[in-house]
């Protein structure tokens, strides 16, 4: 059985507690002995207790059944008005219009405090000016505005806060919405990132090695064949990454999760060195960490410095590159340098340097990528994570 909610309690027992308060005031109304010269209640006592318990109770189950407790307590109250029992503007009435104008759809709503006020005001005007007059005709028409005037405001009441609950409810389907197209935004963006780190540093070597193997491949048939095995493997790598990326596209619960491929890490970072030492850039790599850094910044350190021998193996080959990777606790700096001589046209960096960027921003770090001081081109990247584990 679910749980109660505690505010509908609370309203269910504020409903009671008004109709029952509502049924003792008619039963009240019974007793009242004319000496203030309106006309007084002349039935047997039990139809002023039935009467009495129409007009009131009904109220305690105004959110349930809001047209059905309208129709009775407009009834109730109109044989109430005729019985000469009523003294007050019909505040059973207005919190069932209340109740019809909050609950029910706007077409309903309109018919039913359209039939309530014709109704109550055909019942006030019968038994005021014609049954059991107590005053002129203008004394009844001003009974009758009276309550319209409550018995409408209770509705206007209701559909206003129908309309505000309405606002409300879409303007928090908006920002929903706008957070849904944000994380799409975002997922797209991190598999933009992923994409072009994979694919451009496998294709960067599969196309230094190939143009090694073209030039070679009469002169020196044993470095043609040593280039086309780096690319085999080049291209196996990236198969192999591609299809770990699928996978967390195509991520089903119920997979185990070693049937997946790991998060490429700090571990992985000899064989990047190696592939690119393959390539022409000779890399010195240097690591030191403080424990077992959360997978999400092992991969930001490992993009980055994929990036980074990227862009050595497509602009600077032959050169050397060193990589010192140093996480404590809090930060982990990642340094890429490389000694090799770009032309003007590749030292702005493209997609490769915004992917960087784009990442270390993810942890509020800081990336700097220029002409090194002594030439070449140097990366250094500060990815602060105190612990926290980052997407």
């Amino acid at each position: 059985m679910p749980p109660l909610d505690p505010r509908r309690t609370r309203l269910v027992l504020a409903d009671t507690l008004a109709g029952a308060l509502i049924t003792a005031a008619y039963v009240g109304f019974t007793h009242f002995d004319g000496s203030d010269g309106s006309p007084v209640f002349t039935g047997p006592a039990w139809l002023g207790w039935v009467v009495a318990a129409a007009v009131g109770l009904p109220v305690a189950v105004r959110r349930v059944w809001p047209r059905a407790v309208l129709a009775m307590v407009v009834t109730a109250s109109t044989a109430a008005t005729l019985l000469d029992l009523t003294r007050e503007p019909y505040t059973a009435t207005a919190l069932a219009l209340y109740a019809v104008g909050l609950l029910e759809p706007a077409r309903r709503s309109a018919q039913a405090v359209a039939a309530a006020l014709l109704m109550s005001a055909s019942g006030l005007y019968v038994g005021e000016a014609v049954v059991t007059p107590a005053g002129t005709a203008v004394d009844a028409l001003l009974l009758i505005g009276l309550v319209a005037l409550v018995t409408g405001g209770g509705w206007a009441a209701g559909t206003g806060m129908r309309y505000r609950r309405a606002n409300a409810e879409q303007a928090a389907q908006r920002e929903k919405e706008r957070d849904k197209r944000q994380i799409q935004a975002e997922e797209r963006l991190r598999i933009a990132r992923e994409m072009h780190d994979i694919v451009s540093h496998h294709l960067s070597l599969i196309a230094v090695q190939a143009g090694i193997a073209n030039h070679v491949a009469e002169q020196h048939p044993a470095e043609a064949r040593e280039a086309l095995r780096v690319i085999e493997t080049a291209s196996r790598g990236a198969l192999t990454e591609m299809r770990g990326m699928l996978g967390v596209l195509r991520f089903d619960p119920v997979e185990p999760a070693a049937s997946r491929n790991p998060v490429p890490g700090l571990a992985g970072l000899p064989d990047l060195a190696e592939r690119a030492t393959t390539a022409g850039v000779a890399v010195d790599l240097d690591v030191t960490t403080a424990g077992t850094l959360p997978a999400g910044v092992q991969l930001a350190a490992y993009r980055i410095v994929q990036e980074g021998l990227t862009n050595a193996v497509k602009h600077a080959a032959p050169a050397r590159c060193t990589v010192r990777v140093v996480a404590d606790e809090r930060v982990v700096t990642v340094q890429v340098t490389d000694d090799g001589e770009r032309s003007g046209a590749s030292k702005s960096g493209g997609h490769g340097l915004i992917g960087m960027r784009e990442r270390v921003a993810m942890f509020g770090g800081e990336l700097t990528a220029g002409p090194g001081p002594a030439g070449g081109f140097a990366v250094s990247a500060r990815l602060p994570y105190q612990g926290q584990e980052q997407a």
